[in-house]
């Protein structure tokens, strides 16, 4: 069973950092796509940054520059970086792994940032 646990997230000043990590059950190698998403009070729900297996990463236009996505093989997790925040960057943010032609979704993390 696949399994996604997110660590992180939190309150702080715009202009701050916050790191989000992902622990994901079995080898990290076996999931086609790894990636973070948000979701803000009232909007749906979108992409902030996938990886793919090999490597091949994707930004949102308006994290591009401040958001890195990263993962650690070893450890089989993948973590979402966050530099240069702003307010509409707060929402819940959530990591997503797809294996198999399936979505897989953690919990949930607030990241909340003051103006």
């Amino acid at each position: 069973q696949v399994q996604l646990v997110e660590s992180g997230g939190g309150l702080v000043q715009a202009g701050g950092s916050l790191r989000l990590s992902c622990a994901f059950s079995g080898s990290i190698f076996s999931y086609n796509r790894m990636g973070w998403y948000r979701q803000a009070p009232g909007k749906q729900r979108e992409m902030v940054a996938t990886m793919s297996s090999g490597g091949t990463t994707n930004y949102a236009g308006s994290v591009k520059g401040r958001f890195t996505i990263s993962r650690d093989n070893a450890k089989n997790t993948v973590s979402l970086q966050m530099n240069s925040l702003k307010p509409e960057d707060t929402a819940v943010y959530y990591c997503n792994a797809v294996q198999g032609g399936f979505d897989y979704w953690s919990q949930g993390t607030q990241v909340t940032v003051e103006s």
